[in-house]
């Protein structure tokens, strides 16, 4: 018995000895940890408002992983609010316009094209980072059908001064109708990086996006659509224009912006040494196999031509490309008490154009246009207590008259409320393809001269605990536009314009988010007026959205959800016609659409950092009349259900 107990001591005694020299081998290695491992092991305990969003403009963001209506209206292959625009039956297409106030203009030329850059990330749009840990967001939403929509991206601080991140868009969605698959990518890589003492800051980015978007130029036969006949709920029943063409725009931009602290130590005066480089290529085509068009109505076959007589008899192929080399230099001078003025010249070149020149009819139509534009600017920016003002004037100092004058101020009266008050009077020249147009369509070649566009602006902006609205009131002069005047039947025949008059133009939108207990409701309302002579800027009157939902937390807390129902409507206008050859929109003034609700029904819910999506949309058209319109020649999107996720990873 003594033996065997003393056994049992024994084989403890070795146990424990084993377990003591285990947990001082741990104490060891817990001990020779690295500053740097313990560095890291601090960061990945970081609250979140240590992970910043910002743009080259530096307004910072912080990371935000909560669920809200306003989360939910950015949940779309675009990552925003889509509120004032009308979006085409597949994801991925274009988007027609509904709210003008909306538009951004630049005052130097760009390419064109604008109805293929509804998802064109310019260098306005690139978010750069600032992160403790590795990050990365995940977008994954269906689509139509055949496809899917994903938007990937990570980030990471190699050092507390040096950010690298990579992202990358795609969809693929093959649509509900005849040739209307969607292909577009966008990759993304962004870099920061600046001194420890900050006196050097670096922001650069590589962005490559292509948009391959098949053409169909809308239905030939709208009461095939509207007469609710069953067989042609399979929407790829009803005849198109166009079964073989196809249009893409490409891009490739290189870009960085950096400044440096002339002083060795931030001190109350600063002054920099600032630059701003941007080289951006583009290249639009347009391709159609096969010229004509056959409408069979009432048993009579007839076979036209959609875009008019062409110079060959099949394998349309328009290609046009431009290049942008943009370059700032100046400097900046920095009061902590009084503000920052800067001063800096713009180098503004350009090359837009086709391989070879043309002579359509006697006209000659050149090869390219190519310019050089210089202008001189200086800003004063001041942010100090409750207070926020901006200041901007651009003038050209070369032969080219361009112009932008833009007024800011910002006052924030708690945190609950703040007024903002802007003025911009803007003399822009006008985009490359009013200027200069090739193609193998006879109508579709010219080569112009237009006055610059004017514009003057004043916007009026109250966010309050109460109501959030927007005032803004407009005068466009010299108003460049697309139509077509021939109005020849099931042709379009679209040529530029200017408008000599004068556009007067008022808009005010206000939304508000009500909640009582666990029942919301939020709504937004925009009306616009616009005084013309003519029909040139059209717009609905009213456009609405409202949202009633129910809102409250699961599984003891696990989970937060939201479920309910959202309506957008929008008053009947002349809306704008969408033109593939030239990827634009065009004034028309023979359909109006609208006076239509959209319903969609939505539950929403989410899990730590992860949000998930589901939707039924536009519910209501399972008993409705056909009368949804995205543009003239374009229904709207049928019911479907669709979902997707969100989903935040910290390393």
């Amino acid at each position: 018995m003594i033996k065997r107990f003393i056994r049992i001591l024994i084989c403890i005694g070795i146990a424990w000895t084993s377990k003591a020299q285990q947990t001082a081998e741990k104490a060891n290695k817990s001990m020779i940890k690295s500053a740097e491992e313990k560095a890291k092991e601090a960061a990945r305990k970081a609250p979140i408002s240590w992970y910043k969003i910002y743009t080259i403009e530096k307004d910072t963001t912080l990371v935000d992983t909560t669920l809200s209506l306003k989360r939910f209206y950015q949940f779309n292959y675009l990552r925003k609010d889509r509120f004032g625009q009308l979006q085409y039956p597949n994801e991925g297409q274009t988007y027609n316009r509904l709210d003008f106030g909306q538009e951004r203009n630049s005052i130097f030329p760009e390419m064109g094209y604008q109805g293929k850059h509804y998802a064109f990330l310019e260098a306005e749009d690139i978010r750069y980072f600032n992160v403790p840990t590795p990050f990365s967001d995940i977008y994954f939403k269906t689509v139509m059908e055949q496809g899917q929509s994903v938007d990937a991206l990570i980030t990471l601080n190699t050092s507390k001064n040096f950010n690298i991140s990579i992202a990358y868009k795609g969809i693929r969605s093959l649509g509900k109708y005849t040739n209307q698959l969607v292909s577009n990518g966008n990759l993304r890589l962004t870099a920061s990086y600046k001194l420890p003492a900050g006196r050097y800051a670096l922001n650069m980015h590589y962005v490559g996006q292509d948009f391959l978007n098949y053409e169909n130029g809308g239905i030939t036969t709208t009461s095939d659509f509207e007469n609710g006949d069953a067989i042609y709920n399979n929407r790829a029943r009803l005849q198109v224009y166009l079964t073989d063409a196809q249009s893409i725009l490409k891009s490739k931009r290189f870009f960085f912006d950096h400044a440096f602290r002339v002083n060795p130590k931030d001190a109350q005066n600063n002054l920099y040494v600032i630059q701003r480089f941007n080289y951006e290529y583009k290249y639009f085509e347009y391709n159609q196999a096969s010229l004509g068009t056959t409408l069979v109505l009432n048993e009579v076959s007839t076979t036209f031509n959609r875009f008019g007589d062409a110079q060959v008899t099949a394998s349309i192929n328009d290609q046009a490309t431009y290049d942008k080399l943009y370059n700032r230099a100046g400097i900046q001078y920095e009061n902590k008490s009084l503000g920052t003025v800067r001063f800096f010249v713009e180098n503004y070149n350009y090359s837009f154009g086709y391989d070879n020149s043309r002579t359509i009819n006697s006209l000659v139509i050149p090869k390219r246009i190519e310019a050089t534009i210089n202008t001189l600017s200086g800003e004063y920016e001041y942010r100090k207590g409750s207070w926020k003002g901006f200041v901007n004037l651009t003038n050209a100092i070369s032969k080219q008259s361009i112009r932008n004058l833009e007024v800011k101020a910002a006052y924030a009266l708690n945190d609950k409320n703040n007024f903002v008050f802007q003025y911009q009077n803007q003399s822009k020249l006008p985009n490359n393809n009013y200027i200069l147009q090739q193609s193998s369509y006879n109508n579709y070649n010219w080569n112009n001269s237009f006055k610059n566009e004017k514009y003057n602006t004043l916007k009026a902006e109250a966010n309050t605990q109460w109501v959030h609205a927007t005032l803004q009131v407009a005068t466009i002069n010299d108003k460049l536009y697309f139509q077509d005047v021939q109005n020849v039947p099931n042709q379009q025949l679209v040529t530029p314009h200017q408008f000599s008059g004068t556009i007067n133009y008022l808009s005010l939108k206000v939304d508000r988010d009500f909640k009582f207990k666990k029942l919301g409701f939020d709504l937004t309302a925009l009306y616009q007026k616009v005084d013309q002579k003519q029909l040139i800027l059209n717009v609905p009157e009213l456009t609405a959205r409202s949202s009633v939902y129910y809102h409250s937390y699961w599984f003891n807390k696990a989970m937060y959800v939201q479920t309910g129902l959202t309506a957008n409507y929008f008053t009947k206008y002349y809306a704008n016609d969408y033109n593939p050859v030239l990827g634009e929109f065009f004034v028309q003034t023979q359909k109006e659409i609208g006076n239509f609700p959209v319903v969609d029904v939505f539950f929403n819910a989410r899990v730590r950092q992860t949000r998930i999506f589901f939707i039924a949309e536009h519910v209501n058209s399972l008993v409705s009349k056909n009368n949804f319109y995205a543009s003239p020649s374009m229904p709207y999107r049928d019911f479907i259900i669709r979902f997707g996720f969100v989903w935040n990873f910290f390393q």
